[in-house]
């Protein structure tokens, strides 16, 4: 698809609009602040770790953000390693820091792009607090007040009709009210200890007849007014994968995720063509040029970017204005704990055919008290835009301390 003139031009003034109100604020602060210091520390979670930043002004105030923590090896030495880099810059000449830090003549340039978006995103937060307007407003203003998450509950045998029941009926329960739930194929325990072949990218007759059967028993035990969206890891060929299509259609699932290799190839886009279903793709691409492909080949559906990895708030906003081009909605692909869960429904707030964000929090537990918050975190499988500057939270110091990596102290 070639863009017209009238296109291109609405891109362009789409960006230069927020844009434009952003330097507007930033010109009665501009040049009067430096960056000071910036610091890391390493979260240790249930399952993985998180990567915090802060970044601290001359004039006393602080960001923060997170990078990728799991899997994030050498994640936190990046950051530190481009410290020099950042002391003594505006931090409100936010694009330009962007731009130039993973501008590397030795070919770093998507390693340290899990650095560079933690960096990035705590810069939105200090500029925020900097200019006394939340991170939403900077970049344009709202679309929506509340921003839906979902979680990654599923059942436990979903060829057990019983256990199907007992699964929906604890969601249902669940003080968050998440009504959007993610997952693949489970099977009960027996049948997971027997092995499945994860070399052999082509299901049988067998596991596609039962991939069918399970997602239709979590339908009938969910109901209709939850989604469920099918996920996978880029372990099928194309010709499985539209049989996996034609396998869950019934459930009318919100998307089928990953089911091909992650870099985009023309089978992406005979999958789209051929599936009754959306498809969706993204959380492992970087920056414009890892999703212009997916975006001008119509080679997915709904795209998935993690903050972590597209390149944090501006450049993700990019790409979302982007796809609004070719038709295609935005979701938030997120593994971070409630830091990055927090700004990524920041980052949803401001864009216009946003979907839902995937969060691993909300659950109730300590992951869910990293943040110091005057209100539910989730409620009614929402989450609702903050009016305070910047991010408009800070990290409960006592949770985040009693939760450290090994060998990690308080802001490092």
């Amino acid at each position: 698809m070639q863009l017209t003139r009238r296109q291109w031009l609405t891109r362009a003034a789409g960006a230069a609009t927020f844009l434009t109100g952003y330097h507007a604020l930033a010109q009665t602060a501009k040049g009067k602040i430096k960056i000071r210091d910036i610091q890391t520390m390493v979260l240790r979670g249930p399952d993985r770790n998180y990567t915090l930043v802060k970044i601290i002004s001359d004039a006393g105030l602080y960001g923060i953000g997170e990078a990728y923590g799991s899997p994030g090896a050498g994640v936190k030495e990046q950051v530190r390693a481009l410290r020099n880099d950042l002391i003594g810059k505006d931090p409100l000449e936010i694009d330009v820091i962007y731009t130039n830090l993973p501008r590397r003549t030795d070919g770093s340039a998507h390693m340290l792009m899990r650095a560079v978006c933690g960096i990035e995103m705590a810069l939105w937060d200090l500029a925020g607090k900097t200019l006394g307007v939340p991170v939403t407003t900077l970049l344009g203003g709202k679309f929506r007040d509340r921003v839906r998450v979902y979680d990654h509950s599923a059942p436990r045998d979903m060829l057990d009709k019983a256990s199907c029941r007992e699964w929906a009926a604890k969601v249902k329960a669940n003080p968050a009210g998440f009504t959007a739930h993610k997952f693949g194929f489970r099977r009960g325990k027996a049948e997971t200890d027997a092995g499945i072949d994860r070399a052999n990218r082509v299901l049988s007759t067998k596991e596609l007849i039962d991939l069918g059967r399970g997602f239709e028993n979590v339908r009938e035990a969910i109901g209709w007014d939850h989604d469920i969206m099918v996920h996978y890891h880029w372990e099928h060929d194309v010709r499985t994968a539209m049989q996996i299509c034609e396998a869950v259609t019934p459930i009318k699932p919100l998307w089928l995720e990953d089911p091909l290799g992650v870099d985009y190839s023309p089978a992406w886009s005979r999958l789209c063509q051929s599936s009754k279903i959306p498809i969706c793709t993204g959380e492992n691409l970087f920056r414009r040029h890892g999703f212009r492909d997916f975006i001008v080949n119509q080679g997915c559906d709904i795209l998935h970017p993690d903050l972590r990895n597209s390149g944090g708030f501006l450049e993700t906003k990019r790409i979302a204005d982007f796809a609004d081009v070719y038709n295609l909605p935005m979701a938030t692909h997120n593994t971070g704990c409630q830091l990055n869960t927090w700004a990524t429904v920041h980052w949803a707030g401001s864009i216009r055919d946003f979907l839902c964000c995937e969060t691993v929090t909300g659950k109730g537990d300590w992951m869910d008290q990293v943040l110091a918050l005057d209100r539910p975190y989730v409620k009614g499988g929402e989450i609702e835009l903050t009016t305070k500057p910047g991010l408009g939270v800070d990290l409960n110091a006592d949770v985040v301390k009693a939760h450290l990596g090994a060998g990690e102290k308080w802001w490092g």
